[in-house]
């Protein structure tokens, strides 16, 4: 099973597990949230610094699947495939 590959980055590694990429193991097209929940299960802090209490992805957080934004595609809807690849950027504020 081919799965797919979420990509931290390494200010989000020590919410994982000190993890830089998790796998989720599907055999289907699923979408980011899906792909997501999966993912995250395991690491409750990771999950609420990618997306608040109504689900929404955080403001600062940008997901990418194949190169593409996802608030460009269908948001959490878009759909991701087995071998593809999320990538998840956080924005870091400074000065």
């Amino acid at each position: 099973m081919a799965g797919i590959s979420v990509v931290l980055p390494s200010v989000l590694h020590p919410l994982a597990g000190g993890q830089s990429f998790l796998t989720a193991p599907v055999a289907a097209e699923v979408t980011v949230a899906a792909l997501l929940d999966l993912v995250t299960e395991e690491y409750p802090a990771l999950a609420r610094r990618l997306r608040d209490e109504t689900g929404t992805v955080r403001r600062h957080v940008n997901i990418y699947v194949n190169g593409n934004e996802i608030r460009r595609l269908q948001g959490l809807g878009t759909r991701v495939s087995p071998g593809e690849e999320l990538l998840i950027i956080q924005s870091v504020a400074g000065g």
